[in-house]
């Protein structure tokens, strides 16, 4: 009975030992694989395209002044007229304005400056918007806007308060390959790093994709757009 005994523990302990061999060995290489994966390389991948506005919007002010309420508002009615024609002229519609509600100030009602000083009494402006998404045919229209001074209308030039803004709305036809490419740029980056640092590059850990930004492509351009996507990409490095 004692050499039975015996020999079930020396099978027991030898069995215990190589059970823990084999746990140790896949323990290792299981350590080893994850040292492996943790190598990783952060990359960015750029996409950049230029696309022309596809809407504008054009605001048109003129001013008046006038010691008569009513005439100046005859000549309110006249000037927007005369800019309509313009506008129908230049192959825009008035389904394509709006008119703003004519703003008026009476100069004698304000608390500053001597009557005596006063030329006119009442000062008006009136603002006619352009909303369209014909961009070429406003900016042939802009470039001849002289036409309306011509006629008497006195436009009120101010580069800030009439800016013209052009836009880009197509942004979600676009981002799908603009994603694609900034991915596809991404990898190339992430392939010379691999291949410089004598590694295999693996699968994605990990991305995210940026903000789609867009802006003039200059000053002197704004009808022009610069669409623009970053996309961050980290890769599984193995040697």
């Amino acid at each position: 009975m004692e050499r039975v005994s015996n020999k079930a523990a020396l099978w027991i302990g030898l069995s215990l030992i190589l059970g823990l061999g084999i746990l140790g060995y896949f323990m290792q290489q299981t350590a080893v694989k994850y040292r492996a994966y943790e190598r990783v390389v952060t990359v960015k991948g750029l996409s950049e395209r230029e696309y022309p506005a596809d809407t504008v919007i054009w605001p048109i002010q003129f001013t008046l002044a006038s010691n008569d309420m009513g005439a100046m508002f005859d000549e309110i009615d006249q000037q927007t007229r005369l800019i309509l024609d313009f506008l129908s002229a230049k192959g825009l519609p008035e389904t394509s304005v709006s008119l703003s509600s004519p703003a008026v100030i009476d100069r004698k009602a304000q608390q500053y400056g001597s009557e005596q000083d006063i030329e006119y009494r009442y000062l008006a402006s009136r603002t006619v918007t352009v909303y369209s998404q014909s961009v070429d045919v406003v900016r042939a229209a802009i470039n001849e806007i002289g036409e309306l001074g011509k006629q008497g209308v006195l436009l009120n030039q101010d580069p800030y308060a009439n800016r013209v803004e052009y836009s880009f709305t197509k942004l979600n036809d676009v981002k799908p390959d603009m994603i694609e490419e900034a991915t596809k740029n991404a990898r190339e980056v992430a392939e010379k790093f691999a291949k410089d640092s004598q590694s295999s590059l693996g699968k994605i850990k990990r991305a995210t994709q940026g903000q789609f930004s867009i802006y003039d492509r200059d000053s002197n351009t704004p009808y022009i757009k610069k669409v623009r996507v970053v996309s961050t990409v980290q890769y599984y490095l193995s040697d």
